[in-house]
């Protein structure tokens, strides 16, 4: 093998102005995603592409910050680098001076993870896989040494997460067939906010023809009766045997989300997301005993692996959302699902990179963490932006076979 040795590492602001109501909620009314790119290259010619989601204005700060922290990785070989990344992870996150903007959450966090899924994609393009293959073929000892642990010591120290890797190995081969059959996905896109009831009920219509049997619908009005209207709606069009999740996108105080979901529950939600404040732990713990069995699931504003711990310990998330696009990336997103793992809770990832590397992600979960097959959200709107847009039949996505992390956008590539 070619050593690859970054030889730069550069930063994109690039936006996508959307459909009319697509990809709007309780509280963002703008359609309009951006992405903060990184694209390191190497001394091979070769070029990798990370990804950090935003919402437009603010992009180019987050772009900032990954020139910034780019500079620590100019010279390296991406063999060296990724065979003790943890450490690397640790070092970027604790700049003595850009820590401060954090520390490990919003604009200089965001940077990181775009930097860190920039490595990983590198990474499996020098050695020509796809990244799913990458990590599978990865031992657990190398897979520990990608991971920053710190601040986790009393849940899960390097040796529990060894212990859960091997305890896996056995029985990995039985969870192999989710290569050949796919991995089932919910479609997000039927039911944003700004869209009126006919379309709601028309796209839900048109997603299940199409072979999804879950779907969310954005919740969170300041009339309530719009919600449950909504919800009955759907519920009423799709069946009693759709799953169905409500997102609250943190719209409701606790009081009001106690109410909300006492009038939500006749239409028998999946799981029930975001319902409050994303940094309120105790507001959480007592609306999932209120409420349960009916799930709350959570970490599309989550922003490291230490909220998640308390989240998890508090008892206060049961669905694990956690986004390598919103985390500090690969990296710390396999750290929160070997968290999840510990706690015994399952993993479904909110998809700011709009599904393109958690695809790779969720099935290293289930083959070699054991994670339940459940599903990954479908957010169509980018797909004729990627070279290789997530391919979804029947409602499953196909296991992709390129390599690199499918995370390649033809506006990157021609700016180059």
């Amino acid at each position: 093998m070619k050593t690859s040795v970054i030889q730069s590492v550069g930063a994109r602001d690039i936006r996508f102005p959307l459909p009319p109501a697509a990809g709007t909620d309780a509280v963002h009314s703008i359609s309009e995603y951006a992405y903060a790119i990184t694209i390191p290259r190497d001394s091979l010619g070769q070029q990798g592409l990370g990804l950090a989601l935003t919402l437009g204005k603010g992009n180019q700060l987050v772009c900032d910050a990954i020139r910034l922290l780019g500079e620590l990785l100019d010279g390296l070989e991406i063999e060296e680098l990724m065979a003790d990344f943890g450490a690397s992870f640790r070092k970027l996150a604790d700049h003595p001076q850009l820590r401060w903007l954090g520390p490990h959450k919003g604009a200089i966090h965001l940077a990181l993870a775009s930097i860190t899924n920039a490595c990983f994609d590198l990474w499996a393009k020098t050695r020509g896989v796809p990244l799913w293959r990458l990590l599978l073929d990865l031992t657990p000892e190398e897979i520990v040494h990608l991971l920053d642990l710190s601040y986790l010591e009393e849940i899960l120290t390097p040796r529990d997460a060894l212990s859960l890797l091997h305890q896996q190995s056995p029985n990995r081969a039985e969870r192999m067939s989710i290569l050949r059959d796919g991995y089932p996905g919910y479609d997000t896109s039927v039911g944003w906010f700004q869209y009126d009831d006919v379309k709601v009920k028309d796209e839900a219509l048109r997603a299940f023809e199409q072979g999804f049997h879950s779907f969310k619908l954005k919740v969170g009005s300041r009339e309530g009766e719009r919600d449950v209207r909504r919800a009955f709606l759907l519920r009423n069009a799709l069946g009693p045997e759709a799953r169905i999740m409500l997102d609250a996108n943190q719209q409701w105080t606790l009081p009001q989300a106690l109410e909300m979901c006492g009038f939500l529950h006749p239409m028998s939600p999946y799981w029930i997301e975001e319902p409050t404040h994303p940094d309120d732990i105790s507001a959480h713990k007592i609306l999932a005993e209120a409420i349960a069995p009916v799930p709350i699931a959570l970490g599309e504003h989550v922003p490291n692996r230490v909220v998640f711990k308390n989240f998890m310990e508090a008892r206060a998330v049961q669905i694990v959302q956690v986004d390598c696009t919103r985390v500090g990336g690969v990296s710390e997103f396999l750290t929160v699902s070997l968290l999840a793992r510990k706690f015994g809770l399952p993993v479904v990832p909110h998809v700011g990179d709009m599904g393109q590397i958690h695809q790779h992600l969720v099935l290293f979960n289930h083959i070699a963490l054991g994670h339940e097959r459940l599903f990954l959200e479908y957010i169509p709107h980018l797909k004729d932006y990627f070279v290789r847009p997530a391919l979804v039949r029947d409602g499953v996505y196909q296991c992709p076979q390129e390599p690199g992390s499918s995370c390649d956008l033809k506006e990157a590539i021609s700016l180059n």
